[in-house]
């Protein structure tokens, strides 16, 4: 019997170790009996820089990777990108090596805005908080404004990354007012919706982004870290009375959107969830 995988995938970024998604796409091909092998790759313990890395994925027999922090940006030089809008976000999650070269994908533009309408169905974001302007903050941008948010407010402890996605939220669209605020409390103010695009929070990236106070007056919050969960953001933003929305959510559907990419196949989301859950922590 040959113990070749049916589809080989795999992640590129720092700080993976606790990252669910080979479970999740070793589920989705158990939905079809196919035999994924999903790699994580990440360039330090490999001993190698992130396009060290791309490159033997890209020669290695990888149908596909996701990257993630700090890598989306890199790797969105890297691809054919055929969306515009994907190109305008100037950052990609998923990538499928084709035989004319890799092509770039973003779902967490998609399963940002999954989420969102899971948790608040039609509901407009209103005004909105971004805290974070680097790949994942870039593509949650984005999905805020296909949302309809009346107003984003970025915050990014490098300014010049703010304004740049500002100009570049500008040049997409009218629809949503657009400003950059140097604190993350000031940005806060009055705003509808707090979401945070950072790693702060996540294992080995610990603290908040916004204090507890800060979030007073909002109606809603969404954290794109989901190691942990239940992050002290998402806690603080519960404690306040604000309607949570987890990075698990994002995890979630950026799985799905990139299985459709990867695979081409069909999910059972309701099974998958099930399993997501039965299987825990498992490797």
């Amino acid at each position: 019997m040959s113990c070749e995988p049916d589809l080989k995938l795999g992640l590129i970024g720092d700080n993976i170790a606790r990252s669910r998604s080979p479970l999740l796409h070793r589920l989705a091909g158990e939905q079809h009996g196919l035999r994924v092998q999903y790699d994580r790759l990440i360039p330090r313990d490999l001993g190698e820089d992130f396009d060290a890395v791309f490159a033997r994925c890209a020669r290695g027999g990888y149908r596909g990777v996701n990257v993630t922090y700090p890598y989306k940006e890199r790797a969105a030089a890297k691809v054919i990108v055929e969306d515009p809008l994907v190109r305008a976000i100037g950052a990609v999650n998923t990538v499928l090596f084709e035989p004319d070269g890799p092509r770039g994908c973003n779902t967490d533009y998609t399963g940002f805005i999954a989420a969102y309408r899971a948790a608040r169905g039609e509901a407009s974001p209103g005004v909105c908080c971004l805290i974070g302007a680097g790949g994942v903050g870039r593509a949650l941008a984005f999905g805020l404004v296909a949302l309809g948010a009346d107003e984003i407010r970025l915050v990014d402890s490098r300014a010049e990354k703010a304004e740049a996605l500002a100009r570049d939220l500008r040049a997409v669209s009218a629809a949503s007012k657009v400003a950059v605020f140097a604190e993350a409390a000031d940005a806060a103010r009055g705003a509808s919706g707090i979401l945070n695009g950072t790693p702060v929070g996540m294992v080995g990236h610990d603290g908040t982004p916004l204090d507890a106070q800060g979030m007073r007056g909002a109606a809603w919050a969404f954290d794109a870290v989901y190691t942990p969960v239940d992050t002290r953001f998402l806690r603080d933003a519960d404690a306040q009375g604000l309607e949570t929305i987890s990075g698990y959510e994002l995890f979630f559907w950026q799985g799905v959107h990139a299985w459709a990419h990867f695979a081409g196949l069909p999910l059972d989301e309701a099974r998958l969830r099930v399993a997501l859950l039965e299987r825990g922590e498992a490797a």
